[in-house]
């Protein structure tokens, strides 16, 4: 009973620890848009880039196009497909941020062949909100090094891209939001921290104790009384 309800416990502590998180982000969420100008440069501090993380931003730039990334095995809506990233040069100023524009389907019958998205070569203004890099997929492979330079990854290293392309990338990325467009979809996950998961695990370890209860009383207090004593033996 002890360990079945310190267990219940621990995972309310975990419950209030992930709605402090999920008010933080939802506050951050509520704040004004930033702009470009607010992003860590790449070769500055990052202490304190996380605390920027799901904040609304507003970017202007163009696109390098020729630096566009297909991450490999993304799903949304349940089918498989690409979630495309492509740098932006900001304007004005020096910085590039990379941005995960959207999700396309695949070519399922020639698995090597891109699709059709469209990248505008001027000016263009994005709207999202900051994020930390795509997360990453198991891979066979190993590093992000043993698929080359190729545009189809499974996974991409923020670091290691920086190198590759010798762009000045910021160590944040930027979620784009808003309708399709440009052949991509945008219907992100909504941003959660799973507060229900550790509720219905501390339901199920103090159901747990009550049980062990229950079945203390029956078999200790209740029931022994009722058994028949043993006669002794003549």
């Amino acid at each position: 009973m002890l360990v079945t309800a310190s267990l219940g416990r621990w995972q309310l502590g975990r419950a209030a620890q992930k709605e402090a998180l999920q008010a933080a982000i939802d506050a951050r969420e509520r704040m004004p848009a930033l702009d470009g100008a607010s992003l860590p440069a790449a070769d500055g501090s990052s202490a304190g880039s996380e605390a920027l993380v799901h904040r609304a931003i507003a970017l202007r730039g163009r696109w390098v196009a020729g630096q566009t990334v297909f991450l490999d095995n993304r799903q949304m809506h349940g089918r498989p497909g690409f979630f495309v990233l492509t740098p932006l040069r900001l304007e004005p100023g020096p910085g590039v941020v990379l941005v995960q524009r959207g999700w396309v389907p695949r070519d399922f019958q020639d698995r090597s062949r891109l699709p059709r998205i469209e990248t505008p070569e001027g000016p263009v203004a994005v709207t999202g909100r900051i994020a930390l890099p795509p997360s990453r997929l198991y891979e066979f492979t190993g590093a992000d090094g043993a698929q080359g330079y190729s545009r189809i990854r499974q996974n991409l290293d923020l670091n290691a891209f920086r190198a590759e392309t010798g762009l000045a990338l910021a160590p944040l990325t930027v979620l784009q939001t808003g309708e399709p467009s440009e052949g991509l979809l945008r219907d992100w996950p909504v941003v959660g921290t799973g507060v229900e998961k550790h509720y219905g695990y501390a339901f199920q370890w103090f159901g747990l104790c009550g049980l062990i209860a229950l079945l203390y009383v029956w078999f200790q207090l209740v029931r022994r009384p009722l058994r028949p004593r043993r006669q002794p033996a003549p």
